[in-house]
């Protein structure tokens, strides 16, 4: 009894080393497979934050992108946007300067025409002041300090105003510049012809200012 009884211990202690040495080849075994599963996974890791790392630089990239662009093309809108301002600012000053120079010539040509108008009113008031003059010279009562004042007034009218008496007898009858107030016929006339001078005419230049007033005698 006392043999069986020291043999059992050791048999005990024999079951309990090789049942700690089979734990621990177990342990060992799957502390490799953890480390091996850590060796294979660290890569997949590593990867995984290049991946992402990638995305964010280019998600930055095409943020940084879309700013710069954003900015040019606001730009660039407001230079279009500007030209064209400027281009109808142009067209309106080149309006503005076509009015004012058509308002000038008009202005100018106005002018004359006033300086014309005034002229001629003045020369028509004149008329009959030439007429007497006319008249009191065909009949000799035209002379001395009166007779030059008269040649002095009608001579500042044809060199300043081109004014000029026309209308004699025997000049030929123009019905654009002559108006008859009698008539009659004669053999010996071959055309008609001014054979009596009732009132002088007057022109200005080419423009006849009053027509000369006679009798004309025509051929039979």
């Amino acid at each position: 009894m006392s043999e069986e009884n020291q043999q059992v211990p050791g048999d005990r202690e024999d079951w309990t080393a090789d049942e700690a040495a089979a734990d621990g080849t177990e342990s060992v075994g799957a502390g490799a497979e953890g480390a091996g599963t850590a060796a294979q996974a660290g890569p997949d890791v590593s990867g995984e934050a290049g991946d992402s790392d990638e995305s964010t630089e280019s998600d930055e990239s095409t943020d940084s992108a879309e700013e710069l662009t954003d900015p040019l093309s606001e730009a660039m809108n407001t230079i279009s946007s500007l030209e064209d301002q400027l281009a109808r600012a142009r067209a309106d000053v080149y309006n503005v300067q076509q009015e004012y120079n058509a308002y000038v010539r008009r202005s100018k040509q106005e002018g004359v025409t006033r300086k014309e108008e005034g002229v001629a009113s003045v020369i028509d008031n004149l008329l009959p002041v030439l007429d007497d003059v006319e008249l009191a010279r065909q009949h000799g009562d035209l002379e001395g300090p009166t007779g030059q004042i008269a040649e002095k007034i009608e001579q500042i009218l044809l060199t300043n105003y081109q004014v000029e008496r026309f209308g004699a007898e025997g000049d030929e009858f123009d019905p654009n510049i002559h108006e008859a107030l009698m008539h009659q016929t004669s053999d010996e006339a071959t055309s008609e012809t001014v054979f009596a001078l009732i009132q002088p005419g007057y022109r200005q230049g080419e423009k006849l200012l009053r027509a000369a007033r006679v009798g004309v005698v025509s051929p039979e």
